[in-house]
């Protein structure tokens, strides 16, 4: 659909990670997603979803009172309009975030959309095909997310931030998979690595929230 985009779902609900978690935003799940990571929570977003029109996108975002938003997916850059999407809602006033696995060129987007980009690492079966030419684009404003399966992982996600000196460019968070990595146990491995590694802990899973 001609300046439309495929969507799964849109709703309310406290946001579970980033700098920003604790804090109301309006979720637009974009379906589709170019990857199948082994720890997926939102596989139904893969394929399903119905084709809805920006205005109508930016016309059910208007109905919360609320004025954080993340597009997500599944993988929205898969979407040619998705940077069409994050200009209107900015022009709307909104803080616009977009959570991405950074496989697919970030240039299209605004400058200010704030940009969440998950490296996959290597046990989540998709680590191969990260777009590194995507970490120059990224600001102060931006953030870097790995979610780790293990100490290998961790180890992996660290080294990755030494060599390419990623606490430079933006915040670095660390993710445990949820049930798999005991958040204290990652506390710790933070703690040991030296580096300026941030904790997130996916608060929307110990909450039951969307």
């Amino acid at each position: 659909m001609p300046g439309g985009l495929k969507v799964n779902e849109i709703f309310l609900s406290l946001q579970g990670e980033s700098t920003r978690a604790g804090l109301p935003t309006v979720f637009v799940r974009l379906a589709g997603c170019n990857l199948r990571c082994g720890y997926c929570d939102t596989s139904g977003a893969w394929e399903t979803g119905d084709f809805m029109s920006i205005a109508e996108i930016a016309g059910k975002v208007a109905e919360f009172d609320c004025r954080l938003v993340e597009i997500t997916g599944g993988e929205p850059m898969l979407q040619e309009n998705t940077p069409e999407l994050a200009r209107k809602l900015l022009s709307d006033g909104y803080t616009v975030m977009v959570e991405t696995n950074g496989t697919i060129d970030l240039s299209p987007l605004p400058k200010e959309a704030v940009k969440i980009v998950d490296i996959k690492c290597p046990e989540s079966g998709s680590a191969e095909p990260f777009l590194y030419e995507n970490l120059e684009l990224l600001t102060e404003n931006d953030e870097i997310k790995f979610v780790v399966s293990s100490k290998d992982d961790f180890n992996w996600s660290a080294a990755e931030t030494v060599k390419r000196n990623l606490s430079a460019i933006c915040t670095v968070n660390v993710s445990p998979v949820h049930g798999k990595v005991a958040p204290a146990d990652l506390a710790e491995w933070i703690l040991a690595s030296g580096l300026p590694l941030r904790l997130n802990l996916q608060i929307h899973k110990y909450l039951n929230l969307p």
